[in-house]
């Protein structure tokens, strides 16, 4: 039996009625308790337990991409811990890497409160939470005192940039430059966010002509050529992801990240915000979870064949189940993240999904995780060679 999905959740979810953001923030609080004190008792054995029930390691699942060696392809995803106070505990969870942020260069509150809401009826969230996070210069001294002790980090870890809010559209590129310098000698990989729904006028940064002098200007100052990413909306129609993937190529990115929030609201079982009494489709915010799962994997799998699988990408959105995971793994996506499914699945998910990945692996002679990547998309593509 699942403690947490049979009683756990139910009583976080429905039970005590706990606002999400509330408990998001009592949760990142105990597990900044675990990065800080984690060598001591009684917090100590807590963390040996988390290691015990959550942790699962089979040599079939480590690759290297990018010079940097991943034990495991399921990577926490960006918005989860935004300042950094748990980088060290992540790889407890069984996690083979994590991503924090999104961090902007100016510290910012983030928007009005509720922001926040839970789908249950969906398997999904909604939020428009606005980049609230304490800003590069706190994340640079966190990380950089951490790395400092005997405890560094054991995972890779990526450090999501956005625009701050106060800087207008036209200033953008500097606003990245500033924080990227802050950090870059502090992260093992970088991501450009310009696709989340909850800032003024961000995701008209994809547009070619916007997104280009940002790229440009963070590669100019990318002297220890760090992985560069970009990570995209999944409304996008394809002709605009193409010209996302041309640019990505012409400044010579590592990769794409596949994707972030949804502002479609469609097919949703959810018709009422009970905490704001309006309807669904009139708050707003990015939804995640099971309804993106399809089309976050649809645009995966448009990538990776546009490039012919030359463009690496991490793929994110409704990964719940090792199925969900291999389907975006076999579409064409090299890593993978996970942050809502985390949420309904709770701790126990990436053990059961790693040991679900390595299965499928075996029933399909593979020996690595790697030889799975885009699977699905080579065997589409052979199947079209030998009918011409």
């Amino acid at each position: 039996m699942d403690i947490y999905k049979s009683g756990i959740r139910p009583l976080l979810f429905q039970g005590l009625n706990i606002d999400p953001e509330q408990a998001h923030d009592q949760s990142l609080q105990l597990l900044g308790w675990l990065d800080r004190y984690g060598d001591r008792p009684p917090l100590s054995f807590l963390r040996q337990q988390i290691r015990r029930t959550c942790r699962f390691e089979h040599p079939s699942l480590e690759q290297t991409q990018w010079g940097i060696k991943f034990p495991n392809p399921i990577g926490i995803a960006a918005g989860f811990d935004k300042n950094g106070v748990a980088a060290n505990v992540w790889e407890n969870f069984g996690f083979g890497f994590a991503e924090l942020g999104t961090v902007t260069f100016h510290a910012q509150p983030g928007n009005p409160k509720p922001r926040m809401f839970r789908l249950p009826l969906d398997e999904a969230a909604l939020n428009r939470m606005g980049f609230n996070n304490l800003g590069a210069a706190a994340l640079a001294k966190r990380l950089g005192s951490g790395l400092a002790t005997t405890h560094a980090i054991a995972i890779p870890i990526g450090i999501n940039l956005g625009k701050s809010k106060i800087t207008a559209l036209e200033d953008a590129a500097a606003d990245y430059l500033e924080s990227f310098r802050l950090l870059k000698k502090l992260g093992d990989y970088f991501v450009v966010n310009v696709s989340s729904p909850n800032t003024p006028g961000l995701r008209s940064l994809q547009s070619t002509e916007q997104l280009e002098p940002i790229l440009s200007t963070l590669q100019q100052e990318n002297s220890e050529r760090k992985p560069l990413f970009v990570k995209i909306a999944p409304d996008l129609e394809w002709e605009a992801i193409a010209s996302v993937i041309e640019l990505a190529q012409t400044h010579q990115l590592s990769g794409i990240i596949a994707t972030n929030t949804t502002i479609r609201r469609d097919n949703l079982k959810t018709q009422m915000i009970a905490a704001t009494g309006n309807p669904v489709t009139e708050e707003a915010g990015g939804i995640s979870g099971a309804p993106l799962r399809g089309r976050s994997t649809e645009v995966i799998r448009f990538i990776y064949q546009q490039t012919e699988g030359t463009l690496p990408i991490i793929g994110v959105g409704g990964i719940f189940t090792a199925e969900d995971a291999w389907e975006k793994i076999t579409a064409g996506a090299s890593l993978i993240q996970v942050y809502t499914g985390w949420i309904y699945e709770g701790p126990g998910m990436v053990q059961r999904v790693l040991k679900g990945l390595v299965q499928k692996m075996e029933e399909r002679g593979l020996q690595n995780i790697g030889e799975a990547i885009g699977l699905d998309s080579r065997d589409v593509e052979n199947a079209g060679n030998l009918s011409d």
